[in-house]
């Protein structure tokens, strides 16, 4: 969240109010917050604003100093109009004056919000005197931003004010806002948990803050266990043992508290993962930790063991995403350590092979994102014997029987990073065959689904560099198909991750056929996605890099189809997220290679060949320190850069410098390997600018014989 104007907190109780009577704004009175809606929506805005003045702050919290002011005991008094306005053409020096002297403005969006003038005002009046102000979103139907998406305009909830940017003066800048927005669309448990979310927002604290004190809340014997335990060790042995003095009492204190950690890493994770907010998701990890700090793993029980090697798994998770990948290896090597413990204690549990099984994964993860091929295979050969461990102690079990599954997709990865596309390629049909049976059997299983659209998906990779490229179309159009309808059935955003890449590919296979429209068609779907979930967690390193990746291959596209103009706001916007992905970290390979795609891109939209050729150059420096697992690629990559720098010497009229540079090119160029189609288009490329035909022949009939068409 921004900074915030902020006003004194205000710790009164809230106002009684007799029903069907308006609650004035009255000039000496300071408003917690505003609350503007259409009356259409009364209903639910008659529930938010009763929930709010009733909600108590926990006493751990109040009276904290947080970015947002001191944090009130009570949030109140609310201003809420029970009256429709009148037909006037202002909004009331009543209206006006509790605007100004309200702290918070909560807006509850719907499409009639979204369309009510009044509203709208509301929302103006407020960002005009108060650009600093917070404005908070409460979403009770339709969807945020759906304006922008062709054919959903009749769903857009956001106001137009609350769509934009106010500068310091209060005056509206035309740049897309992004405010905080809590769902309140569903009821029950999805509901109360925007509210907490929208109630962290004016406290200026962490979702996960709320959300434990809430569940302590409804736990009222944990309440008081998990306060003494969760702080600390040296907090549990002065409160628990002055408070518990007996053996048998103190036993059942660890017990209810252990069983608190259980519900944090079961039911309460299951409730944040799919919502993608890692800041929550990582507070339910570092408060298990804490609790079982500086405890010797030997002498925690099974139970206890088991729930310290999640909690630093999910930690480990949620440190990738953000892209701390040295801090992720740390996390996953400590749980490694303690699943071993698990299986040695126990090996014959195929339970804790499948938990020591995930951590091996990881840690296979990591290695591959960090360039360590080396260590990503023995790890995931690791991770296969696991599986059939598992599955020949249980060969019953389904779930064992998919992570074998799941195990051999991973092999076919190896090969397909070794270049044996073939072989990687019977190996992903094995597993589609094998996983397509048990998600038919049991379609409302989502471990199968979720490993259905990964077979899908590489697969459909496979095909691509086979050359198979309308049988890699037909595959992706059924992952994409797939991922659809799973993320409108169940909202999470595992499911909407998962669709950028598979919609980034698709336009890529369509581009590769000629086929411009339905390309740019599925890179504009990605492109939706990728700015929905980044809305949710704009830190997310994961999301940002498929992101860039997404931004830079589209606008390389649109530049090769003379669609300049349009390609210029994609390179802008993937080159700042690439800057500030190096920023963070500049040796993970993945993000040096979008950094030299970012200088090839705009070489390609410089404005004069001076410009293209400067651009081109810096692109050949930063491919030289890309030193990926695929080394193939980042060589592919090296020599594209300097057949670039070699175009701009001809258009420059530097007929020797040209023919060095397309032979430097032609000398990075990698020998002897099997090639995708479109490194078979850029070896192709560089032939004909030596005016090698002999050679580029029968690459140009192998290229057409596939559809492919090069579009430089």
């Amino acid at each position: 969240m921004g900074k915030h104007s902020r006003l004194p907190a205000n710790d009164a109780a809230p106002e009684a109010a007799a029903p069907d009577v308006a609650r004035v704004a009255h000039p000496h009175v300071r408003y917690y917050a505003f609350l503007s809606y259409s009356h259409k929506d009364e209903e639910l805005a008659e529930w938010l604003h009763r929930e709010l003045e009733e909600f108590r702050v926990p006493p751990a919290l109040a009276g904290k100093l947080t970015a947002n002011g001191v944090i009130p005991k009570r949030l109140a008094p609310i201003f809420r109009d029970e009256h429709e306005l009148a037909a006037a053409d202002d909004l009331g020096e009543e209206i006006e004056a509790a605007l100004a002297a309200s702290q918070f403005l909560i807006v509850l969006c719907s499409p009639a919000a979204a369309a009510s003038h009044w509203t709208n005002a509301e929302i103006e009046a407020f960002k005009r005197t108060r650009p600093d102000g917070c404005v908070l979103a409460a979403i009770a139907s339709g969807e945020p931003f759906a304006s922008e998406m062709p054919g959903r305009k009749a769903e857009e909830c956001f106001p137009p004010a609350l769509r934009q940017k106010y500068d310091r003066r209060g005056r509206p800048t035309g740049k897309r806002a992004e405010p905080l927005a809590a769902d309140l669309r569903e009821e029950g448990e999805a509901r109360r948990l925007g509210l907490l979310k929208l109630i962290a927002g004016m406290l200026g604290v962490g979702l996960d803050d709320l959300v434990q004190r809430e569940t302590t809340r409804r736990h009222r014997r944990l309440a008081w266990l998990t306060a003494a335990s969760l702080a600390g060790m040296a907090v549990t042995s002065t409160l628990a043992f002055t408070a518990i003095r007996s053996r048998d009492e103190a036993r059942e204190q660890r017990k209810q508290a252990e069983s608190l950690v259980e519900f944090m890493l079961g039911d309460l994770k299951g409730k944040l993962e799919p919502i993608g907010r890692l800041d929550a998701l990582d507070g339910v990890g570092s408060r298990v930790l804490k609790y079982y700090h500086n405890q010797d793993i030997t002498q925690l029980s099974d139970e206890a063991l088991a729930q310290r090697s999640k909690a630093l798994t999910l930690m480990g998770q949620v440190a990738s995403q953000r892209g701390d990948l040295d801090r992720a290896l740390a996390l996953y090597s400590e749980a490694y350590t303690g699943t071993a413990e698990e299986v040695r204690r126990k090996p014959d549990d195929p339970q804790r092979l499948f938990d020591h099984a995930q951590n091996t994964f990881y840690l296979a993860d990591v290695a591959l994102q960090q360039g360590r091929l080396d260590t990503a295979e023995p790890a995931w050969r690791q991770y296969k014997d696991l599986a059939s461990r598992m599955l020949s102690l249980d060969p019953n079990n389904m779930k064992w029987r998919v992570e074998e599954q799941n195990a051999g997709a991973n092999l076919g990865v190896v090969l397909y990073l070794q270049r044996r596309f073939d072989e990687s390629a019977n190996q992903f049909q094995q597993s589609l065959r094998m996983i397509e049976a048990l998600a038919t059997a049991d379609p409302r299983n989502n471990d199968y689904q979720k490993s259905l659209q990964e077979a899908l998906s590489w697969l459909a990779q496979a095909r691509m560099a086979q050359g198979q490229i309308n049988e890699s179309i037909s595959l992706r159009e059924q992952h994409v198909r797939l991922l659809t309808r799973l993320l409108a059935q169940s909202g999470d955003v595992f499911y909407r991750q998962k669709l950028v890449p598979a919609e980034r590919s698709l336009g890529n296979l369509y581009w590769m056929r000629g086929d411009i429209g339905p390309g740019s068609q599925h890179f504009r779907a990605a492109l939706d996605h990728s700015s929905r979930l980044l809305a949710v967690e704009p830190a997310n390193s994961q999301w940002l890099e498929a992101a860039f990746q997404l931004e830079l291959d589209f606008a390389q596209h649109l530049a090769s189809a003379g669609r300049r103009d349009e390609a210029g706001p994609l390179v802008d916007a993937g080159c700042n997220s690439v800057r500030g992905l190096v920023a963070k970290d500049a040796r993970v390979p993945a993000w040096r290679a979008g950094l030299r795609d970012c200088w090839m891109a705009r070489s390609q939209l410089a404005t004069s060949p001076e410009e293209a050729l400067k651009d081109a150059q810096q692109a050949i420096t930063v491919a030289r320190t890309v030193h990926s697992f695929d080394r193939v690629s980042d060589a592919v990559a090296l020599a594209r850069s300097y057949r670039m720098v070699g175009d701009v010497e001809r258009t420059l009229g530097n007929g020797a410098a040209a023919r060095t540079a397309w032979s430097s090119a032609f000398a990075a160029f990698p020998k002897g390997i099997a090639q995708r189609p479109y490194e078979m288009s850029e070896d192709l490329l560089i032939l004909q600018r030596l005016g090698r035909t002999a050679e580029a022949r029968p690459i140009a009939a192998r290229l057409d014989a596939m559809g492919y068409r090069t579009t430089v």
